[in-house]
């Protein structure tokens, strides 16, 4: 203790000793404020020091909170997805409809066009929702698909009529062969379709042999094609090969006896060679009431063959139907006379005078109406 009070009274000596050294010198002052603002300085450190730490452990601790604004704000994109759709939905139109819808809404598209283009197709499903703000263009492409569909319709009733027409014959077997689907067997009917299209292929660019051909393989193989056999006879007769064209023309009535225009020709070629030409035509008769040529075809041969009293009543059946034709009122007018019907003749003949006749038959009339008078 003593040891200790000795330095302090040694201290309160130097200090009472250095007290008036120092009472005109500033340093002691200045270096007292430069340890308070040392403290300070130090101070503020740590508090900025303290105070980045709480920030950083803040923001480390808001960071997990972050995805919640980034969920947030995917569906603000997904927001004008919507509007995207509006040319989408045109794209899965296109394929369904034809050309003239696509063209009616060519004006909506400029202004979607631009996002649309590089998402046509990954963005079905938001269709449907982005659908409803254009209703007038969804009317729009709505109607436009049954007005198409409609024209399709008839124009596949329309195919299916030209090709009955052209072969009618066939059409029921055609039905048939179109249930077997792939088509892997034809049927009779097809083939002969299929062979009467490449005889008239040949005939239009002139090869006449080969179409002839074709016509035969045709019938050969759909006996009932009326189209190829009436048309086989005609290029037979016209190539001299009448026998042939008779024994064709002889298998199709045959076959079926209603084809008049066949009858016709098949009776010409008898009456060139003396054969039954009007047995021909009294069979196909029934299909030809309202036949006015055919009628007065079959007056010419039943009058040719001295049957003047049918002859007569076909000729009045033909002028019933026409009754402007001077040869059939000339031929009526000849039956009568031959059946001594001398007035009814004498009408007939000049209503046939009246009608108009070549020169060498109103000779011919004058000359059967002086013999009547």
């Amino acid at each position: 203790m003593s040891l200790i009070n000795k330095m302090l009274q040694d201290l309160d000596a130097r200090g009472g000793t250095a007290r008036p050294a120092a009472s005109g010198d500033v340093r002691p002052v200045a270096a007292g404020r430069t340890s308070r603002a040392a403290i300070a300085v130090g101070a503020g450190v740590g508090v900025l020091i303290a105070a980045a730490g709480a920030g950083g452990w803040y923001w480390l601790n808001r960071e997990p909170a972050a995805p919640a604004p980034v969920v947030a704000a995917v569906p603000a994109m997904a927001a004008p997805a919507p509007a995207v759709p509006a040319p989408v939905v045109l794209a899965p139109a296109v394929p369904t409809a034809p050309a003239e819808p696509v063209a009616a809404l060519a004006a909506p598209v400029p202004e979607p066009a631009p996002p649309g283009a590089p998402r046509p197709q990954p963005v079905p499903a938001p269709v449907a929702e982005a659908s409803p703000p254009p209703r007038a263009d969804s009317a729009a492409i709505a109607a436009a698909p049954r007005t198409t569909q409609k024209e399709r319709l008839a124009r596949l009733a329309s195919g299916e009529r030209d090709r009955i027409a052209a072969a009618a014959s066939s059409a029921p077997v055609r039905a048939a062969g179109s249930q077997a689907g792939q088509g892997i067997t034809l049927t009779a009917g097809q083939q002969g379709e299929n062979a009467y299209r490449r005889a008239l292929a040949a005939l239009q660019d002139g090869r006449v042999t080969e179409g002839v051909a074709a016509l035969e393989q045709a019938v050969q193989a759909w006996p009932r094609h009326e189209a190829a056999r009436q048309t086989l006879v005609g290029l037979l007769i016209e190539n001299g090969r009448a026998d042939e064209a008779m024994r064709h023309a002889q298998l199709g009535l045959g076959l079926d006896a209603n084809q008049p225009q066949l009858a016709m020709v098949l009776a010409r070629l008898q009456l060139e060679r003396g054969g039954p030409a009007d047995q021909t035509l009294l069979r196909t008769l029934p299909h030809a009431a309202g036949n006015a040529d055919y009628l007065a075809f079959l007056a010419g041969v039943l009058q040719r063959q001295g049957r003047h009293r049918e002859a007569a009543q076909q000729y009045e059946a033909a002028l019933r139907l026409r009754p402007n034709n001077g040869v059939w009122w000339m031929g009526l007018g000849i039956s009568q006379q031959a059946e001594n019907q001398r007035t009814n003749a004498r009408e007939a003949f000049q209503k046939a005078r009246e009608a108009g006749l070549s020169p060498e038959l109103q000779a011919f009339v004058e000359r059967r109406l002086g013999q009547l008078n």
